[in-house]
């Protein structure tokens, strides 16, 4: 249902809990507690296919653009997406463990150098829709890390990546 089929019956507002957590408060007074706004296209295309749902993962609210919240909505949404999706850069790897896995990486971040089990190739993916050669690695924790662009990292990097790729 697009949202201006939605808003047609109702129109909403969001609001944070005393716990911090966003919650919908309906034109008629209803509240829902626990909302979680989801990307439908987080890498290829970011700001298009957006998404509100409950506690339960069940689709409260559909925008075709993040950008038809309200702004003071949008303030809330960005805030809650930054912490949904923080996701580590790495900007340089200085080694690898093993060219078996699972292996341990030494890397550098955005956020500076940390350390990361790679458990097996099937854990690096491509992903389209950033402009670039990107990855995506996943530890043996779930956490996931982004290459936003191989041919940016140095020569060192991309040939210990490569020995994985």
């Amino acid at each position: 249902m697009s949202n201006d089929l939605l808003s047609f019956h109702r129109t909403y507002s969001l609001r944070k809990d005393d716990f911090g957590h966003l919650e919908l408060v309906w034109s008629d007074g209803e509240v829902i507690e626990r909302v979680t706004p989801v990307r439908a296209f987080p890498f290829s295309d970011p700001e298009h296919g957006f998404s509100l749902v409950d506690a339960e993962a069940h689709e409260v609210v559909w925008l075709d653009s993040i950008n038809d919240l309200k702004p003071e909505d949008r303030v809330l949404v960005d805030e809650a997406l930054a912490t949904r999706e923080f996701m580590p850069v790495i900007t340089r790897i200085d080694s690898v463990s093993s060219f078996n896995t699972p292996s341990t990486w030494q890397v550098e971040t955005a956020q500076g150098k940390t350390q990361l089990v790679l458990k097996g190739e099937e854990h690096i993916r491509r992903i389209n829709g950033m402009g670039g050669n990107n990855l995506l690695i996943s530890d043996n924790h779930g956490i996931q890390f982004l290459i936003k662009d191989v041919s940016q990292l140095d020569k060192h990097s991309r040939r210990l990546l490569d020995r994985f790729l």
